[in-house]
């Protein structure tokens, strides 16, 4: 994993966004901060993007932050109202950015009180659990109305099925942090590199 990573890094990806599932919050189960640490050590100067799709984000804070994250994100449906903010400001308090999630099926009423509180914004573009899924096009209104909502130092970033067949598309509705998995990882080596540039544009 660690040659892979380092390999799509000198290929033109900025960063590693590293999905972290519980086997509730979402039906499938990946591993936790003992990866994260593992990549950290294999890739001291990477930026790791770690989200979080499990029912209680607030456990983990800690360990990931040990583990070397530099960007913390929780989604908006694992979290009561009330403790968004103290959150994400224990998130910061930890060192890490602090991103703010939202999956396809929920209304965008849920995020807009706290737009304004995180490093970034990710819209999920497939209901999160599982790679390899078909992109949802109806989630890119959501971009459409979150992108004039946020600040120039904020990120709108868009995660499941995106591919150089619709990275335009995502760009267009003003996503500017584009994660792939499927369309990047599953090629081979040599053609990883122009995957990555049809991502940027």
């Amino acid at each position: 994993m660690g040659s892979d990573c380092k390999h799509v890094l000198e290929h033109g990806a900025d960063l590693l966004h590293l999905d972290v599932m519980d086997g509730h919050f979402v039906p499938n189960l990946t591993m936790g901060p003992a990866l994260c640490a593992s990549l950290r050590k294999a890739l001291p100067d990477a930026y790791l993007d770690v989200h979080l799709m499990v029912t209680d984000p607030g456990q983990y804070v800690d360990s990931f932050a040990a583990a070397g994250a530099n960007h913390f994100c929780f989604h908006v449906e694992a979290v009561s109202p009330t403790d968004i903010a103290a959150l994400i400001a224990r998130i910061r308090g930890k060192g890490m950015e602090a991103g703010l999630a939202i999956n396809p099926p929920t209304d965008l009423s849920a995020t807009e009180p706290f737009l304004h509180l995180p490093d970034l914004v990710l819209v999920m573009s497939v209901n999160p659990g599982f790679s390899g899924q078909s992109f949802i096009g109806s989630t890119l209104e959501k971009t459409r109305r979150i992108k004039p909502r946020l600040r120039r130092d904020q990120r709108l970033q868009m995660d499941g099925g995106v591919s150089p067949s619709n990275a335009r598309e995502v760009r267009d509705a003003g996503c500017d942090v584009l994660v792939s998995a499927s369309a990047l990882f599953g090629r081979p080596r040599e053609e990883r590199g122009d995957v990555i540039a049809k991502l940027r544009g």
